[in-house]
């Protein structure tokens, strides 16, 4: 090779060479045990900073007590191999999460690693979100105004929940919060006026075999194709499940920012907030009510205040988010109820006493509110289920004098029985979520009478034999409101010849 060809080369590699110091942010460890690391040094970490252990593979910590003379950090991954004396380096970026369209219909842990048994997520093309992040502003928000239904007639009738809405699932434990939600994923693949959704269920200190159950049913009905799983049970360490609703938020976001519609169901925040305590407990910070850290109100405010509607400058997209609080007894004033309550957008309060009674979903229709209300709403569930609310309202405070056996006024009396029948048509076992043209041909049926002399005990009957005759006879009514979404006089005018015509000549009992 020509001597002045390798002096070239020579000259271009040289040339290529970056001069100057690298600065690396290096600390040692002090003292390390139940997930947490005391580290000295680190004088320039930032607050959720991602740490690397010396001498470990995925065995990462995130910087949360920033002290005068040494920094506290939780353990992400196996605490075992984080040992006093090892060098600890800072890497310059807070912990996020990489997200990308190919997690759909995938399992993963919080730091988004696979743990359906699948293949590894490929994170070279994925971006990274970060797991903490501001909130969307005033300006570019937009009125929740898209309703995102959820196959229950008591919800999409009375308690409607918009898209970028955060609606509160509450109540004691088995009175099917969890059921209530997983139903309403399911439902948003069966909706096909607006686009679907990408959902995802955030499991936070669930048991593994309750995880599994519920991926089997979203791939049975085939929910999976647009749905997201993100777990930390109940085996796994206080900090992975304190970071799991953040990751599922930043996953949320991350479709949110494309344009798209995002659903996240945080099951449960009471397990997030008690994970949360035994994490600051052992980061030594100070206890305050029930052991909680002062700041426990704003671990929950800057996750659900993330969720948004985006005006068109802003993409148009929106997150919606299902917050599940569980409580004891029925104590909805306790601590973190009324934390979550005063956070969110309205609340559906599931009842023990009403569930034992058969009444399902239990959703006791006093406490529960949206504070969207009808914006929400399709203008033909908003004529239907007007009087909805109120009348069932007035059953339950007459049925009460009727249990005393007083003599009652005719008026009285048809109140009573048209509430009975209202209660019975709002009933729907897990699973059995309707179509939103059926819901509203349901509701219309009862509120106007055509039930009142129909046997309580046949009202379900009643409702599936009328939309079956519907279908085969009328389907026309049917198509025109699910196009429409409104109920036209015309339309209405059918909807009642055919239901007389039904009553009448076809129902026999």
């Amino acid at each position: 090779m020509n001597q002045d060809v390798i002096l070239d080369q020579l000259r271009d590699e040289i040339a290529g060479i970056k001069a100057g110091a690298k600065v690396d942010h290096v600390g040692t460890v002090i003292r390390a045990g139940d997930g947490v690391a005391e580290i000295k040094g680190l004088s320039g970490v930032m607050y959720a900073e991602l740490l690397e252990f010396e001498g470990t593979e995925n065995v990462f910590g995130m910087a949360l007590n920033l002290e005068e003379y040494s920094v506290k950090a939780i353990i992400l991954g196996d605490t075992t191999l984080v040992k006093e004396g090892q060098t600890v380096k800072g890497t310059g970026t807070i912990l996020s999460i990489p997200v990308s369209e190919k997690m759909v219909g995938r399992v993963i842990d919080p730091l988004g690693n696979p743990k359906d048994g699948g293949p590894s997520l490929s994170k070279e093309n994925a971006t990274r979100y970060p797991l903490e992040k501001i909130a969307p502003g005033v300006i570019t928000r937009e009125g929740v105004r898209v309703p995102i239904h959820t196959g229950w007639k008591a919800i999409d009738g009375m308690i409607p929940i918009g898209r970028g809405q955060r609606e509160l699932i509450i109540g004691d434990r088995q009175t099917g919060k969890t059921a209530l939600a997983i139903d309403t994923i399911i439902n948003q693949g069966k909706d096909k006026r607006y686009p679907t959704p990408i959902c995802i269920y955030v499991a936070i200190g669930q048991k593994e075999s309750k995880v599994a159950q519920i991926v089997e049913r979203l791939k049975k009905t085939g929910a999976m194709n647009y749905t997201i799983v993100v777990t930390a049970a109940a085996s796994e360490a206080a900090a992975l499940q304190f970071l799991a609703p953040y990751a599922g938020c930043a996953i949320g976001e991350y479709f949110m920012d494309q344009g798209k519609d995002a659903l996240v169901v945080y099951d449960d925040l009471s397990k997030h907030a008690w994970a949360y305590r035994q994490v600051s407990l052992l980061l030594r910070r100070p206890p305050g009510r029930e052991a909680y850290p002062g700041d426990v109100f704003y671990l929950h405010s800057r996750l659900l205040e993330r969720s948004a509607r985006l005006n068109k400058q802003n993409g148009g997209g929106s997150l919606t988010a299902l917050p599940i609080i569980e409580t004891q007894l029925g104590d909805i004033s306790a601590y973190i109820p009324t934390n979550v309550i005063s956070i969110t957008d309205g609340q559906i309060y599931l009842e023990s006493e009403l569930f034992y009674q058969g009444i399902r979903p239990a959703i006791n229709v006093g406490l529960s509110v949206s504070r969207v209300g009808s914006s929400a709403q399709t203008k033909a569930m908003k004529k239907v289920a007007g009087t909805l609310r109120l009348e069932l309202a007035q059953f339950r405070e007459l049925a009460a004098f009727a249990q005393f056996g007083q003599d009652l006024d005719e008026s009285t009396k048809k109140k009573i029985e048209r509430g009975r029948r209202l209660t019975e048509i709002l009933k729907q076992p897990e699973g059995a979520s309707t179509l939103f043209e059926e819901q509203v041909v349901a509701i219309w049926a009862a509120t106007h009478g055509f039930m009142d002399k129909v046997e309580v005990a046949n009202i379900s009957e009643y409702e599936k034999s009328f939309i079956k005759f519907l279908r085969e006879r009328n389907a026309k009514v049917l198509k025109e409101i699910q196009e429409s979404t409104e109920l036209k006089p015309e339309t209405e005018k059918a909807l009642e010849i055919a239901a007389n015509d039904f009553t009448e000549n076809y129902w026999k009992k």
